[in-house]
């Protein structure tokens, strides 16, 4: 039997810091690239939003026939209909976002703004746990803040910002979640 140190915090915050120190090239390249990506989406939103709608059609569309298929060969499941029934919407929905990736933004862009305020409440709180285990605790912070602070922007010139708040709103998480995990690990190196 091993002898395992018993859960302190401070025994925790020390194996968060050892775990990120061992990774922190790994988490300055993730970093790196969210920015590179964040700022190609923000450089153009339009297209961004088109982009991420047209693929989330097709995912629609690709998961509906799947499961219509699988569902071929279970007829007699108990709620067979129903199950059918929602594998033949996501195909329609699906080719529907595709067809139409406009009217579809206005949709998605809402669920976006529901994500963005959760994330941004989450990565809040997070943060302010986080705190104890780190001094960049700060950077995780700021990106809960700005997601916050995106969805406030959206919803105020809502529904006209919906061509390209989906771009816009991804570029700019991306770019703060990029810059929160090169923050983490530039701290995270110092400490290795």
């Amino acid at each position: 039997m091993t002898n395992v140190p018993p859960l302190t915090p401070d025994n925790i915050r020390q194996t968060v810091i050892t775990a990120i120190a061992a990774h922190w090239k790994a988490f300055l390249i993730q970093g790196l690239v969210l920015c590179v990506l964040g700022l190609l989406a923000i450089g153009a939103p339009y297209f961004t939003t088109l982009a991420i709608d047209i693929l989330i059609g097709w995912l629609f569309m690709m998961g509906g026939i799947v499961r219509a298929l699988a569902l071929m060969k279970a007829k007699h499941m108990p709620g067979y209909w129903w199950s059918m029934l929602g594998a033949v919407l996501a195909v329609v929905l699906g080719f529907v976002l595709i067809a139409r990736p406009v009217d579809g933004a206005l949709t998605l862009t809402m669920l976006l703004i529901i994500l963005f305020a959760v994330e941004g409440v989450s990565g809040i709180l997070s943060a302010l746990v986080f705190r104890q285990y780190s001094s960049n605790w700060i950077w995780p912070l700021i990106s809960g803040v700005m997601n916050l602070v995106l969805v406030a922007f959206i919803l105020q010139g809502w529904p006209g910002t919906a061509t390209w708040a989906i771009g816009l709103l991804a570029g700019i998480n991306l770019f703060f979640m990029g810059a929160s995990l090169i923050m983490l690990s530039v701290g995270a190196s110092k400490q290795h």
